[in-house]
């Protein structure tokens, strides 16, 4: 027997160290170096039946001389998923889904592996088989093509993997997995990043894309090294509050695609249902019409949103005006505030402004600045915005109205979802012809002003 090795790693940023100090060198952070047991056995290579000239060395190719043909993507069945991993998984990728404890990422992928045509292994560290069947008979109870392998041992999984030959391998969750090569407990900077070496090799040997399901920090970030999201292909983000029923899947990495995409799902009791109009759940449905809130159009990735924008403007009650913003930017907030205060003349600042975003989510697209003009203005005057009007615009420092990019698709949208007027920069290049929606071109606050409230 060989000596054990001992080391020390900093459990944020995985740099090593050869003694323990307090804080790192590397990213500054205090009292997060750790020991470990770094002594390795000696690797005996496994072997895949399906694995294609595994041992073939490559060589140079000249930039002209490469295979340009476009990637094979293995169709998902979630619209949603498909969206945001920029048309399908591609083969011999390694994707890693993070997110809150309860949030759904099990329940996701366990739901996506059912409904798959392709040969798929389950393989859960955290539930047992009976507990994931319960599950399954909920979701889908007439697939045939899912296993669910109980394992936490990376050599074993492999020994399985040559078994079933699976064309998809879903690995729930990394953290649980070790190899006999490290002598550390499992979920340790050492384990997950040997265990996740292992996966990369058989995933780029054998061609057959894996999934990864991680845990993350308080901070929100995933667990283990930060060398982890760099090793993997594409990382994936499921957010939402366990107290809301909806969910957003969005795309922090992607080698394959773009990260501007976002995925909407619905938790229900039978699995997560996609939501293919998002707008259905940012807009609320009210029978009278309400002041402070408007319709602005947003864009995320090639997608048009329909969001509804809430605003209360009252008076300060306790000397200093409160500014509190919900999914907004909240120094925005203050600069739209100033420019209405020096260029419109409404004199909000001994006022209480709040502002919110319905639905839960965040955004950050300039375009919607219009429609907080109109909502606070809404709120201050006491007089509806037009439940069929919604807005486009970004707001300049000198209160101008910023023409903003896509307007066409976000014209179109809003025409769909049956909105009569739209209110966008006259500046904006327009090509839609035989538009049914009233398109009101704008320069000014003024303008906006004048139209609503004149």
């Amino acid at each position: 027997m060989s000596k054990i090795k001992i080391a020390f790693f900093c459990q944020n940023c995985g740099t090593q160290y050869s003694k323990w100090q307090g804080q790192c060198n590397a990213c500054k952070e205090w009292n997060t170096i750790v020991e470990e047991i770094i002594q390795k056995e000696e690797k005996k290579d496994w072997k895949i039946a399906t694995a294609p000239d595994a041992k073939r060395a490559t060589k140079p190719l000249k930039v002209h001389e490469i295979d340009s043909a476009e990637e094979i993507r293995l169709d998902t069945r979630d619209g949603e998923l498909n969206r945001v991993l920029g048309g399908g998984i591609v083969p011999g990728s390694l994707i890693l889904l993070g997110g809150e404890p309860g949030i759904g990422k099990s329940t996701l992928l366990l739901q996506i592996s059912l409904k798959l045509p392709y040969r798929t292994l389950y393989v859960s560290g955290e539930e047992s088989q009976k507990q994931i069947k319960m599950r399954a008979e909920r979701i889908n109870p007439l697939s045939d093509n899912c296993y669910i392998l109980t394992e936490t041992k990376t050599q074993n999984i492999f020994k399985q993997i040559e078994a079933i030959e699976p064309e998809i391998v879903i690995i729930d969750s990394i953290q649980t997995l070790h190899t006999d090569y490290i002598e550390s407990s499992p979920g340790s900077i050492s384990q997950i990043r040997e265990t996740t070496a292992e996966l990369i090799k058989f995933a780029k040997e054998t061609n057959i894309p894996v999934i990864l399901i991680g845990h993350i920090t308080k901070d929100g970030n995933i667990a283990g090294p930060k060398i982890l999201e760099h090793m993997v292909d594409t990382v994936l983000q499921f957010e939402g509050d366990r107290n809301h029923i909806y969910r957003i899947l969005r795309s922090l990495k992607n080698r394959f695609g773009s990260t501007a995409e976002l995925g909407i799902y619905e938790m229900q009791g039978s699995g997560l249902r996609e939501v293919s109009n998002p707008s259905e759940i940012l807009i609320s449905h009210k029978e009278e019409e309400l002041s402070g809130t408007a319709i602005a159009t947003t864009m995320e990735g090639m997608r048009p949103i329909m969001i509804e924008i809430q605003a209360l403007v009252s008076t300060a009650v306790y000397g200093t005006p409160q500014r509190s913003t919900t999914g907004y930017n909240a120094k925005r907030l203050n600069m739209i505030l100033a420019v209405l205060e020096k260029r419109a003349g409404f004199r909000l600042g001994a006022k209480d402004v709040f502002l919110n975003i319905t639905g839960g989510i965040s955004v950050d697209d300039p375009a919607i600045d219009l429609a907080v003009v109109a909502a606070i203005l809404s709120s201050n005057e006491d007089i509806p915005v037009g439940k069929d009007f919604c807005f486009a615009g970004e707001v300049g420092l000198s209160g101008e109205i910023r023409p903003v990019n896509r307007v066409d698709q976000r014209i179109q949208e809003a025409e769909k979802l049956g909105f009569s007027t739209i209110f966008v920069s006259k500046y904006n290049k327009i090509t839609l012809k035989n538009t049914f929606i009233k398109i009101r071109l704008v320069s000014k606050i003024e303008d906006v002003v004048g139209e609503l409230f004149g």
